[in-house]
């Protein structure tokens, strides 16, 4: 998307007490507007939960606008929390509250909260544009009034995603740190356990991977599966010298675009339809692996078993920097090169000794004649090997991350890879892939595509697509022809640099779609009725 015809219209806002509720705080609004607060807040005094209560922080304040939502008797409901203080209570809820309340760690409160009201039954203002399924309506045809719902409704939870994000990236989660992962899988659980989902934790060898489900209205559809994951590039201890900072309307700090943004997105998302009173179109599961970043070795499998029976599959990798979704990404593979060689002393018994590191560096100069090859990119992103100056070195290895356009290039290099001899007498060459992910060529037409440009123009938005150079779980689906799109997270750049950021100003369209998303009538995507 364009920046300028994504960035939402100013809304009208105004100060909440810290108990007030989206529900509450949407029957109110002011002429005034007030800037975001900045993120200081230490992650215990924010609502970890965005499905209820948001905006209930300690302390702080937050952002309302006013819904297009008619008038409704007042049922309420009260909710009533106590958490400890290194865990997030479940809420024991009386009356027809629509979602549970959020809970600040270590404080006990009561939210009342109104319960909305029926989305309107009157046509929207504008007329959207037709999908490419069985009825020629357009595509919030079902659920008419809701994109004036859902723009407005995001507006008023963007801050609260905001601090959600900035929390979560206060969590540090390297990749193979299972103690870490697990401490930020265990507070996304409560969060998206918040707004209905039920969830479960799959034991990983380095971290727990979640498998979450919402039900549908229809439970008969085949389900949407969302891919996300929570192990970022970023060490233990990155964040004594890179704090999480909000200026210049960018939030920045370690995995806040890649992907910690995505991941608050998607709980603003499905808390924002539950403040409406509406469960998602058909079933949705999330699988959030937490190896994604070394290729998920492991969280694959879990990937792999949600495929099955999916009519469609979301990524919730950030975007292109400028909004476009990502319509295909390059094959990747991680391979490892184990050269062998025989020590000896480097002076007085040098011509008995086998340099293995020798031996790798002529290696990697043939294969980085790989590299030269179409649809094939090679980075050397890591050598070690030998032990002392005066060692012939018996043993040395090297990383290698390749890139492929296509399928027949993947092959074809790591047929390469597999047949490489050694060169010296004595010394052994060993080839071993650690992860692979297959290419996701672009298709030549593209119907969820189609399908969510017209859910962003009815929405006010400009939307398109566009292949990237990355890859992640998405390439599974998409290379065996499921209707896959990615890049659904937040609008930012800089993944894996110190630059890295994300756009404030885009948290509500992107809440608002991927609402609208989840809510309405897939189309017609593989020669056959989609619901």
């Amino acid at each position: 998307m364009s920046p300028q015809a994504a960035r939402p219209a100013a809304a009208p806002t105004e100060t909440t007490e810290a108990t007030r509720t989206p529900a509450t705080a949407a029957a109110t609004a002011t002429s005034s507007a007030s800037a975001a607060a900045p993120v200081s807040a230490p992650a215990s005094a924010v609502v970890p939960a965005l499905g209820t209560g948001v905006g209930a922080v300690t302390g702080a304040t937050a952002a309302t606008t006013t819904t297009a939502l008619p008038p409704a008797p007042p049922a309420t409901a009260t909710v009533t929390t106590t958490a400890a203080a290194t865990s997030t209570a479940t809420p024991t809820v009386t009356g027809p509250a629509t979602v549970a309340a959020g809970v600040t760690k270590g404080v006990a409160m009561t939210v009342t909260a109104l319960v909305p009201p029926t989305v309107p039954t009157s046509a929207p203002s504008a007329t959207p544009p037709a999908t490419d399924g069985d009825s020629q309506a357009g595509p919030t045809a079902a659920l008419p009034g809701l994109p004036q719902a859902l723009s407005s409704r995001a507006r008023t939870l963007a801050g609260a995603v905001r601090r959600r994000c900035a929390d979560l990236a206060r969590i540090e989660s390297p990749s193979g740190d299972a103690p870490r992962l697990n401490a930020l899988a265990e507070e996304l659980a409560a969060g998206f356990r918040a707004t209905g989902a039920t969830v479960h934790r799959e034991p990983g060898p380095a971290g727990d991977h979640l498998v979450l489900q919402w039900d549908g209205q229809d439970e008969s559809l085949p389900h949407l599966l969302v891919v996300g994951h929570h192990d970022t590039v970023w060490p233990a201890g990155i964040l004594n010298d890179w704090p999480v900072t909000e200026q210049d309307g960018t939030l920045s700090g370690p995995g806040v675009v890649d992907m910690k943004g995505g991941l608050a997105i998607l709980e603003g998302a499905l808390a924002l339809l539950a403040d409406l009173g509406q469960r998602p179109h058909r079933t949705v599961r999330l699988v959030v692996v937490s190896d994604e970043e070394v290729g998920s070795p492991d969280g694959r499998r879990l990937v792999e078993r949600q495929l099955r029976g999916a009519a469609a599959v979301l990524g919730l990798e950030p975007p292109h920097p400028d909004g476009r979704l990502k319509t295909a990404r390059r094959g990747s593979t991680r391979v490892r090169l184990t050269v062998t060689g025989r020590e000896a002393h480097a002076g007085n018994d040098a011509a008995q000794g086998v340099s293995a590191v020798d031996e790798l560096v002529d290696q990697l100069v043939a294969v980085r004649g790989l590299a030269g090859q179409p649809g094939t990119e090679l980075n050397a992103g890591r050598i070690s090997g030998g032990t002392r100056a005066n060692v012939i070195a018996g043993r040395a290895e090297a990383e290698l991350g390749l890139r492929f356009a296509t399928a027949e290039a993947q092959r074809r290099t790591l047929d390469s890879l597999a047949r490489l001899t050694a060169l010296r007498p004595g010394a052994r060459v060993r080839t071993e892939v650690l992860s692979s992910r297959p290419a996701w060529q672009e298709r030549s037409a593209n119907p969820l595509l189609r399908h969510v440009r017209s859910l962003a123009a009815v929405l006010g938005q400009q939307l398109d697509g566009a292949p990237a150079g990355g890859a992640g779980d998405t390439n599974l689906p998409g290379s065996r022809g499921l209707p896959t799109l990615d890049g659904f997270g937040a609008v930012g750049a800089g993944a894996h640099a110190r630059h890295e950021h994300i756009r404030i100003d885009q948290l509500a369209p992107r809440i608002a779609l991927l609402a609208a998303l989840l809510a309405v009538p897939l189309p017609r995507l593989r020669d056959r009725s989609e619901g």
